[in-house]
């Protein structure tokens, strides 16, 4: 018998040493992606690589490599000529994000109720009270931001990377529907007096104090639909004026 040869595994490449933790394209990526995901730009918008280069102060490289990288989760639209486009809203797209978000961030909370320990809700608590006082001032924007901040903290609790990451990626597709919610807000929004949006953090608070994942849950759900009921209005509204808009003049 001919003696076995030892298997040769191929050479694995030569790995660079890394010098700092972050580059300038991973800096450029989480700007857009916040951007994005917080509804400062209009749906439909282009975004060119040469404004945006010049505006973060940096080369068309990393620009252009983040807008692929968004792409990637439908964060942008990428067209045949490579520009970058924010996507459309639609009221069958709206529909089909929220179920998702339901769904996904419903498990986050289920599971956050039974992870997290008496402290994690006492500083979820004072989030969910900072969220309510800009709600009180009027601050739109600050408000918005304070939900998001109260939402993600709340599913950092589950202590699940992967549900974070599908989480963050709804979150990024629903951008261009919280530039509509933002703009619809704003417009009934102004005086210092107006009485914050309607939302269940209060009820989910006091089911994650008694354990009542299934409740939470629920909740939570109920939670999204809110918005998604406001802006499916929204949706609606802006289909028919661009209708009204394409109609030909008499």
């Amino acid at each position: 018998m001919p003696a076995k040869t030892k298997r040769q595994h191929p050479a694995r490449p030569n790995l660079s040493p890394v010098v700092t933790r972050t580059t300038v394209g991973d800096h450029v990526y989480e700007q857009l992606r916040s951007a994005l995901m917080w509804g400062q730009f209009e749906p439909g918008q282009s975004i060119t690589i040469d404004s945006l280069a010049q505006e973060m102060g940096t080369s068309h490289m990393p620009v252009r490599e983040a807008l692929r990288r968004l792409a990637v989760d439908n964060g942008v639209d990428i067209t045949r000529t490579g520009t970058a486009r924010v996507p459309e809203v639609s009221r069958e797209r709206l529909d089909d994000i929220c179920r998702a978000r339901i769904e996904i961030e419903g498990l986050a909370v289920e599971l956050a109720t039974l992870k997290a320990s008496d402290a994690d809700l006492d500083r979820l608590s004072v989030l969910m009270r900072d969220h309510e006082a800009a709600a009180a001032s009027g601050e739109v924007y600050e408000m918005l931001h304070r939900n998001h901040i109260f939402h993600f903290s709340l599913y950092d609790l589950a202590r699940s990377d992967v549900l974070s990451r599908f989480i963050s990626v709804l979150w990024l597709q629903m951008g261009p529907y919280m530039r509509l919610l933002t703009h619809s807000i704003a417009g009934r929004y102004g005086a210092p007096t107006a009485p914050p949006e309607e939302n269940r953090h209060p009820a989910i608070m006091k089911a994650l104090r008694n354990k009542d994942a299934a409740f939470a849950r629920q909740l939570l759900g109920e939670d999204i639909r809110i918005s998604q009921h406001m802006l499916q209005s929204i949706c609606a509204a802006r289909l028919d004026e661009e209708t009204i808009s394409d109609r030909p003049l008499m």
